[in-house]
């Protein structure tokens, strides 16, 4: 029981500080700059006529602010936000629940919403659409159904597999945005308002190692950030240094790219095993022993971002360099058709 409370406190203990790191105003969020400055127009629009903002739609790798956003809608509208998910809603009346109790101008957040069953998404429809819920009360025979208004509210939803969504749901969004992986500056900038936040006094170039091996994502830069804290403690010094930040990166396996241990046994596993590829995701996670959500969602979309990795349609392929990277041969010329250009800053 004692372990339970501990990790229960732990865990609350960080959801705290990630809460506090997120931004509550549209102009305090750093990156995403055609999604931010349309999403201010809209909002300023819909605010001048006393409206409700269109349905949102976010979707993208996960860590990239789809939560965040959801929030800032909710402030920018003055407006309550309820917060919900895809696997929570497992029968049509837990959001009957939900969408009863909202109010007028009232925001929903829908996180991992191509997790809803077909029997939830088919009551969703006519609830975003006309604001309207149909109910069926009783059974068999005597069943019957009712229709009840809904006050207008706005449902953001966000995905990190917006090809698992029905077309009838994506076409019921009037704002649809996808949310693309951060470069160094941006990052470097999220790095500096967090140790602000955070009281954690960085030199600049460190800020910048830190952003430069963060994988475009500001979850993972803040993450490490308060990791590097640690490591630059351990070391004796009150500032967070480039020494430090490295000699925390390295400790934590984070390399310049800012490939984990897992990146890097996935690629080695495709070149190793599969001599390069093409291999199946199915049979590549079963040789990791890694669930294929977590490859597909989390490992994957970064590696291809960064020309490590190609898609093709027989399988995962290991570029020239990935080989280079990780300090192999490169394959026969001509086997290979990524492109072998410079990773994106």
């Amino acid at each position: 029981m004692t372990n339970e409370v501990l990790k229960g406190t732990r865990e609350a203990g960080e959801k705290a500080i990630e809460e506090g790191l997120r931004p509550r105003r549209l102009v305090d969020f750093v990156g995403q700059d055609r999604l931010t400055e349309n999403l201010a127009i809209f909002i300023r629009a819909a605010r001048d006529r006393g409206e409700c903002l269109d349905h949102l739609l976010l979707f993208g790798p996960p860590g990239l602010g789809k939560t965040t956003l959801a929030q800032i809608v909710a402030h920018e509208m003055e407006a309550e936000l309820h917060v919900s998910s895809g696997p929570v809603l497992e029968r049509g009346g837990d959001l009957a629940a939900i969408l009863t109790n909202l109010q007028e101008g009232d925001v929903l957040f829908v996180d991992e919403i191509h997790r809803l069953s077909p029997a939830v998404e088919e009551i969703l429809y006519p609830a975003i659409e006309d604001f309207e819920l149909d109910l069926v009360i009783g059974q068999g025979p005597a069943a019957r159904s009712v229709r009840l208004s809904l006050p207008p509210f706005t449902l953001v939803a966000a995905t990190t597999r917006a090809g698992l969504l029905t077309a009838p749901l994506r076409d019921r969004f009037g704002i649809v945005n996808r949310l693309e992986f951060y470069d160094t500056n941006h990052l470097t900038a999220i790095v500096n308002r967090s140790a602000r936040i955070l009281d954690i006094a960085i030199a600049a170039d460190a800020a910048e190692e830190i952003a430069r091996r963060s994988r475009g994502t500001p979850r993972i830069a803040n993450r490490l950030l308060r990791r590097v804290r640690d490591f630059a403690h351990h070391l004796g010094e009150e500032c967070v240094t480039l020494k430090a930040a490295r000699f925390g990166l390295e400790k934590m396996e984070v390399d310049a790219f800012g490939l984990d241990h897992l990146d890097r046994r996935f690629l080695s596993t495709i070149i190793d095993i599969y001599r390069g590829g093409p291999v199946g995701l199915k049979a590549l996670a079963a040789s990791i022993g890694e669930d294929i959500g977590t490859l597909e969602d989390i490992h994957e979309p970064y590696l291809l971002q960064i020309g490590f990795l190609q898609r093709t349609p027989r399988g995962r392929v290991a570029t020239p360099r990935a080989y280079r990277h990780l300090g192999l041969q490169d394959p026969t010329p001509g086997l290979f058709t990524a492109n072998d250009g410079e990773a994106p800053a």
